[in-house]
């Protein structure tokens, strides 16, 4: 008789759980039997673990073998148990002392040759171990970098499960060829725009602006549209440009990546920590240190926008954007259900997404940025363009916006046609990237300076209240809100949000609290109604 044990990680999103996985031998039928909540691709690892010790040339024990996963009422799914399964059952075996496997950690999935595979999500799973004491874990050789960014951890990369027993046996460690395992199928790598800041290699000093990626000075006019991409930079407002195609409401968006503050230390390991489990993590580049952009086709369902799939959900786009950009251009095209599935995870800055095999909560704190047409052909404007549309169905595409959704969008912006002196005259050419994100940064700072000691970061995340009281505006500065209030153009919601952007807008101009002016822009922004607000950025024009 003998038994062993060691550990492994079961993720649920990017929250884990250590797993003890025991093995046990008794005299009699030689059977393996796996037990503990395990799914099919784990119950499968029989089979996989049973090659990849023999042709590791290992002795497979010709007994009775149960193999437990506890705790039993968690979950279990994927190939990452197989290393820790492999070594248990060794060490009930006596190949390998038992003793030196109690405290460590294994993460990776065995080929039947013995080699040791890359799995999603190896980052949280190591956040998960550290978080419960331990401090040794072993992964695959490819994603030992993506481990060791987790302080406090010895990492031990391998290529082979014959490496790992000559290290835990103390014989002569073989020489391996590191045949290319390959990344994880990335599912929704699709929705990642190459180029877009993930994984960039910037380092943690920085800055997010200018480089080889498109530049803001490349697009002609649109000072209205600018200033509103800057407003929603330094804030975190979400934001809708809507305008007629061809005016530039995607090159915009495309832009706004480049203008966003490098990620903090902590707000890299939460986004790497969602590339990891999604398998999108770019080879190389571990820690994911710029804003993501996140950009899915309009044909998206609302399980790809939110998370979900078969078994544990999966994160979505809403949660590949955290802490970035959550681009949906032709947003009127994308279905009801798909679009009012963000109301929540734009009030609450993450996702509980519940199924049959458990409950899942991601991250998702992210920028949301619409792009739309004003009707089905895109000609109808103000001035009229030859659009042929009939007044119902403009009504009815315009409508696919819901109300609910649109009052959490702070600025809405008209971008209409570039005129012929902006687009061939020198005087059309706006402000470099470079300098814009500086002036963000300098807001961003000036906003962390005044909500140092609190649980916010952007002056998007401030409650109302706090705005109506702890930080209030200079005297007289809402009276025209509070006018657009008592006329029926404002909700209470939308107070408070037009009072984040005035503040925003404020650290933008170097002022110490909003005053008329602030408050006037940034009513503006949200409406769309002009107030004679004067230009006090920059890039206003």
């Amino acid at each position: 008789m003998g038994f062993a044990r060691t550990c492994s990680v079961a993720l649920a999103g990017v929250e884990g759980v250590v797993v003890e996985v025991q093995a046990d031998l008794e005299p009699g039928v030689a059977a393996f039997t796996l037990v503990g909540l395990p799914d099919k691709s784990l119950i499968e690892s029989r089979d996989r673990v049973r090659a990849a010790v023999v042709n590791s040339g290992a002795d497979w024990p010709q007994k009775k073998l149960t193999v437990g996963l506890s705790p039993a009422f968690v979950p279990k799914s994927g190939s990452g148990f197989d290393l820790a399964v492999a070594v248990a059952v060794l060490g009930a075996a006596e190949r390998i002392d038992p003793r030196e496997i109690a405290d460590l950690v294994m993460i990776g999935e065995l080929g039947l040759d013995g080699r040791v595979r890359p799995v999603r999500g190896v980052l949280p799973a190591v956040l998960a171990a550290a978080e419960a004491g331990y401090r040794q874990v072993v992964v695959p050789q490819q994603t030992a970098a993506e481990a060791g960014l987790v302080p406090g951890v010895s990492v031990l990369g391998v290529r082979s499960l014959r490496q790992l027993i000559a290290v835990l046996t103390g014989a002569e460690v073989p020489q391996e060829d590191l045949a290319e395992a390959g990344r994880p199928d990335a599912m929704l790598a699709g929705l990642m725009v190459p180029g877009a800041g993930v994984g960039t290699g910037l380092a943690a000093g920085d800055r997010g602006g200018g480089g080889d990626g498109p530049d803001l000075a490349d697009v002609a006019g649109q000072h209205a549209a600018r200033t509103a991409l800057e407003v929603a930079a330094a804030g975190g407002h979400h934001l809708l440009l809507h305008g007629p195609p061809g005016a530039g409401k995607t090159m915009l968006a495309e832009r706004m990546p480049a203008i966003l503050p490098p990620l903090t230390r902590q707000e890299s390991l939460e986004v790497t920590a969602v590339h990891s489990v999604a398998g999108i993590l770019p080879p190389g580049e571990p820690l994911v240190r710029t804003p993501p952009y996140c950009a899915p086709h309009h044909s998206a369902t609302m399980q790809s926008l939110v998370g979900g799939g078969n078994g544990l959900p999966r994160p979505g786009a809403v949660s590949l954007a955290h802490r970035g950009i959550l681009f949906l251009d032709e947003a009127p095209e994308f279905s009801g259900r798909a679009l009012d599935s963000l109301r929540q995870p734009l009030e609450s800055g993450h996702v509980v997404v519940a199924r049959s095999a458990g409950v899942v909560r991601l991250p998702a704190r992210f920028l949301l940025v619409l792009a739309a047409n004003p009707c089905p052909c895109g000609r109808h404007t103000l001035h009229g363009s030859g659009c042929e549309c009939p007044p119902s169905a403009i009504r009815k595409y315009q409508a696919r916006l819901s109300g609910p959704l649109l009052d959490r969008v702070d600025l809405r912006v008209g971008v209409e046609p570039v005129q012929r002196a902006d687009l061939l005259g020198q005087g059309g050419r706006g402000e470099p990237t470079a300098v814009v994100a500086e002036r963000v940064r300098e807001a961003r700072a000036r906003a962390a300076a005044r909500l140092e000691g609190t649980a916010w970061n952007t002056n998007s995340d401030v409650p109302g209240h706090e705005l109506r009281t702890r930080w209030q505006p200079a005297p007289g500065a809402l009276g025209a809100a509070e006018r657009d209030m008592e006329r029926g153009l404002l909700t209470a919601r939308g107070l408070d949000r037009v009072l984040r952007v005035a503040w925003t807008v404020a650290d933008l101009a170097g002022c110490d609290r909003p005053d008329e002016r602030h408050v006037d822009l940034a009513l503006e922004l949200r409406t769309g109604i002009a107030r004679g607000a004067p230009a006090l950025m920059g890039g206003a024009g």
